[in-house]
C-alpha cells in the first residue's frame, strides 16, 4: 500500500461518463495520490471492491464521484476506502511509510 483515503463519503455517481473516480485535489495531495493513478475502491456499505483510475476534482469541493460503470457499484452517501499501491524493491519496502489520511466530511 502506497496511499489510503480511509472512510470518505461518495458525493456523486455519474453513470454517463467514461470511467474513473473523481477526487478532490486537496485529498489527493494529502494522500500522495495523482491523476491517472490506478486505485482500488472498497465500499464499506455493500462490500464491493473494484479498480479504476483517478481524475483530479475541484480543490476544496470534497468531491468523491464514481464515474461510468463504477457508478453502478456504489450509492451516494456510501463510505468507501480508496487505496493505491506501488512497486518497490525489498529493502525500500522495509522502510517505506505509506500515506494514510482519515478525512472528516471529505476534508483534510
Amino acid at each position: 500500500m502506497k496511499s489510503k483515503l480511509h472512510c470518505v463519503q461518495v458525493t456523486e455517481a455519474n453513470l454517463n461518463y467514461m470511467g474513473s473516480i473523481t477526487i478532490d485535489e486537496d485529498l489527493l495531495d494529502a494522500a500522495n495520490m495523482i491523476a491517472g493513478e490506478k486505485v482500488q475502491v472498497l465500499d464499506n456499505n455493500n462490500g464491493e471492491r473494484f479498480e479504476t483510475y483517478i481524475i483530479k476534482g475541484e480543490r476544496g469541493s470534497g468531491c468523491i464521484c464514481l464515474n461510468g460503470a463504477a457508478a453502478r457499484r456504489v450509492q451516494v452517501g456510501d463510505t468507501i476506502i480508496i487505496i493505491s499501491y506501488a512497486l518497490m524493491d525489498f529493502e525500500e519496502a522495509k522502510i517505506f511509510k505509506p500515506s494514510v489520511v482519515f478525512p472528516q466530511n471529505n476534508r483534510v
